[in-house]
């Protein structure tokens, strides 16, 4: 039994080979004149021409063969723009200007309070001042009776070696004289030098502190009325203390309470000063001495200070111990 061929299911077109010659069979037909039936062709049937399959596009191969070179690329990308948005915007920021800046010093100093003029000036008169006590014996100096403080001022150090300003009224007498530094050294003294017309002593004193610091000197021919003064000294045994004002008056004259004489070319200020206080200094907001507190003026017996003080000034007082520095 003959069996059909088979075709393929392929999606594959075949050709028609129309140039086939006949078969022996036709061509015996034909030549004899005879009808014989149709052979059927053992080669496929031909179907439609095959349409060519489309390329994938190139851009997308590229992708997928080099996926991470890709990312890479994409990561530098953004990182720079962001880069570039940063910085751009930075250099955007607001200037400072002189407002910011004295808002921010402003604020600087409110939470760091800075010492006032007056401190920063006591400070540095502070190691040159000392305090000067009179010791004796009350009742006619008898030996039965204790010693004790007889009087107290002020001085201060214009020497290293030493060499102390005060006034005369301080330590005139027949008694010893005791010096407190102020590292608490303690040391015996004697005058070596007077100027009654000007109530100023020079003392020495027998034993001197390795650090002991003398006072800074400035000459008062700069002064003038208004200008910010401090006097330092022991009012009442108390101290030092320090107390501020300013010059009142220059060229003052004042008459001493015993009316025995007059002292001219004074200073006159208004910061504070009491018993205690006499031949200490008088120092402008550096520190420096310009004065020796000599005198107040008081209505009352007690001496009580109303704002009158008066002031040798230094030019005076350090000529007195030879030491004119001007």
């Amino acid at each position: 039994m003959k069996k059909n061929p088979l075709y393929s299911k392929s999606t594959r077109n075949r050709r028609v080979d129309a140039a086939m010659p006949a078969a022996p069979q036709e061509a015996d037909a034909q030549a004899t004149g005879s009808t014989a039936s149709p052979v059927k062709s053992t080669e496929p049937i031909a179907e439609d021409a095959p349409v060519a399959p489309r390329r994938t596009s190139g851009v997308r191969n590229f992708a997928t063969k080099h996926e991470r070179l890709l990312l890479v690329l994409v990561s530098v990308l953004l990182s720079s723009t962001l880069f570039y948005a940063f910085s751009h915007l930075q250099s955007a920021e607001r200037k400072l200007t002189q407002r910011d800046i004295d808002a921010a010093v402003m604020h600087t100093l409110e939470q760091n309070i800075l010492p006032s003029p007056e401190a920063k000036a006591f400070a540095r008169i502070r190691p040159s001042v000392v305090r000067v006590t009179q010791v004796g014996r009350e009742k006619n100096n008898d030996e039965s009776n204790p010693t004790k403080a007889l009087g107290v001022g002020t001085g201060v150090v214009v020497v290293d070696r030493g060499i102390i300003l005060t006034n005369l009224h301080v330590v005139e007498g027949n008694n010893k004289i005791q010096i407190d530094f102020a590292d608490g050294t303690k040391s015996d003294a004697v005058i070596v030098q007077k100027q009654p017309e000007n109530d100023l002593a020079v003392l020495q004193a027998s034993t001197v502190p390795d650090d002991l610091i003398p006072a800074t000197l400035r000459s008062s021919q700069g002064l003038a009325i208004g200008d910010k003064v401090v006097a330092v000294g022991f009012p009442f045994n108390i101290g030092p203390s320090a107390s501020s004002g300013i010059v009142s008056g220059l060229k003052r004259n004042y008459q001493s309470d015993d009316e025995e004489r007059v002292l001219a070319n004074l200073i006159q200020f208004d910061a504070a000063a009491n018993p205690g206080n006499s031949g200490g200094p008088l120092i402008t907001m550096n520190g420096e001495v310009v004065g020796i507190v000599t005198a107040i003026l008081s209505p009352n017996p007690q001496g009580s200070f109303i704002g009158i003080g008066f002031a040798v000034p230094i030019e005076t007082a350090a000529a007195a111990a030879g030491e004119a520095p001007f």
